[in-house]
């Protein structure tokens, strides 16, 4: 691996980080003084464990998103990474609908728009390295989870809502 390939992969990770980091912002407040007053399935995975799961889930889709760009190269993968770029644009915009605007109806509808650009993007990832889409399947996976989760909130706080 090059110095160029090395600086295109730093730019995978700093672009998941900011993901990371703008979807901090938004969820920090929340998960303080709102999220723990909702009414969650029994099912809700503790507190902790979000932290690593996603830690995880951002490294895969940066070296998921350098594997593909590395395979095709940047004219090849366009339509590639202008998805990858949009899924990870929907993925910093669900936390401010969820926890900064504390709305879960409006928080389902744009996971299930996210699912679905991890669901194209995984399928385009595959047709160009396997890597890249395995690599994308277990995020592909905890947003299927984290999608029923909203849903499953949003419906056990809708009547306390109204």
């Amino acid at each position: 691996m090059g110095m160029r390939d090395i600086l295109i992969f730093l730019g995978f990770i700093l672009a998941t980080l900011a993901v990371a980091f703008a979807g901090g912002l938004a969820t920090a407040p929340g998960v303080r003084d709102w999220y723990p007053s909702l009414h969650k399935p029994a099912w809700t995975p503790p507190a902790w464990v979000f932290g690593p799961v996603w830690t995880v889930l951002y490294l895969c889709m940066a070296i998921a998103g350098f594997l593909a760009w590395r395979q095709s190269g940047a004219r090849e993968a366009k339509w590639a990474m202008w998805l990858f770029a949009a899924q990870l644009t929907l993925n910093a915009a669900w936390s401010w609908v969820f926890f900064y605007l504390r709305q879960p109806g409006w928080g389902f509808v744009e996971i299930v728009v996210l699912w679905t650009a991890i669901l194209v993007t995984t399928v385009a990832f595959f047709r160009i390295s396997t890597w890249s889409g395995l690599l994308f399947v277990p995020y592909f996976l905890w947003v299927t989870f984290a999608a029923c989760l909203n849903l499953a909130i949003w419906r056990l706080n809708a009547a306390s809502a109204g």
